[in-house]
């Protein structure tokens, strides 16, 4: 990675992982690749339109790590699925798809692609980040303000729950909900009656971190899709600090990016599931071809 790849704006108010606010460099430090850059200007810092991260000089070197995927294999998937949320339940892939006239809620067989079930939501719905509790699924509508509850076996409608505000992303950690709504907060909920019971600020070394989008529960951590990027954040689910940044740009050859181009707008990474089992990670993109299964490792040594 060359220093002169790196495209500058002057005071910007937001650049790639969603950094937002002016910043003064001389107290930044820009991480490439494990590699510390030292920036002495006023600037946002845009990497071919993204920003690897942007940490604090008095932040360690360790405390956020550097990670990329290592693709395990790749299985099919349905470029019509504009993907809002996804997950992993007893072997089937559970997806929420999105665009108004489009938003499902789908099963689907990983192996093949192919949708065994679903529900498809009125076209009034634009259809957004998914959960399974222990009670039920939850899919979130983007500004409808309109939470659809769904039986965990038969995935038949059990009614719906109502929220303020935008909604993108929703994961459980088995006693809790986690709900993304574009900005830089992460609302947790009861997964039994949707009421909220606080709040999370997401941050590198204080500084925000904005349009934070599809979301998975692992553990004591988030990982988060940053919207319009390659970018996924892990945070801690307590804090809201940023733990880790994975780079997951290049997983699509040329062409099959502008086969997801093809299928329509907005052909970006987003869907994260997680296998307890075998700790490997599913990740893919609206429109994308193709679910790669994963494990994050350090990018410093990735083969």
């Amino acid at each position: 990675m060359q220093y002169n790849d790196l495209l500058y704006i002057y005071r910007g108010d937001f650049c790639f992982l969603g950094l937002k606010g002016d910043f003064t460099l001389n107290k930044l430090r820009v991480v490439v690749g494990g590699t510390v850059i030292l920036i002495a200007l006023i600037v946002t810092i845009v990497l071919n339109g993204s920003v690897p991260a942007v940490v604090s000089s008095q932040s360690a070197d360790a405390d956020i790590e550097w990670l990329v995927p290592r693709v395990i294999r790749s299985l099919p998937h349905d470029t019509g699925a504009f993907t809002q949320g996804l997950l992993l339940e007893n072997g089937l892939f559970y997806e929420g798809t999105g665009q108004r006239g489009e938003s499902e809620f789908r099963e689907v067989d990983p192996e093949t692609g192919t949708v065994l079930r679903r529900q498809s939501l009125d076209d009034v719905y634009f259809g957004e980040g998914l959960a399974l509790t222990d009670q039920w699924f939850i899919q979130l509508t983007w500004q409808e303000g309109v939470a659809f509850v769904y039986d965990r076996d038969t995935m038949e409608s059990l009614g719906q729950f109502s929220y303020t505000g935008e909604g993108w992303g929703l994961c459980y950690d088995g006693e809790r909900l986690f709900h993304s709504d574009g900005s830089e907060r992460i609302v947790i909920r009861d997964p039994n009656t949707f009421g909220t019971l606080g709040q999370i600020t997401v941050t590198i070394d204080t500084i925000p971190i904005i349009e934070l989008n599809e979301l998975e529960c692992v553990g004591d951590s988030i990982y988060a899709n940053v919207w319009n990027t390659d970018r996924i954040v892990r945070i801690d689910s307590t804090t809201g600090a940023v733990t880790a940044i994975i780079d997951a740009s290049g997983l699509l050859t040329p062409e099959e990016q502008t086969l997801a181009n093809q299928a329509g707008s907005n052909a970006v990474l987003n869907g994260i599931a997680y296998d307890p089992e075998t700790e490997h990670f599913y990740i893919t993109g609206k429109r994308w071809p193709l679910i790669f299964e994963v494990e994050f490792v350090n990018a410093t040594t990735a083969e």
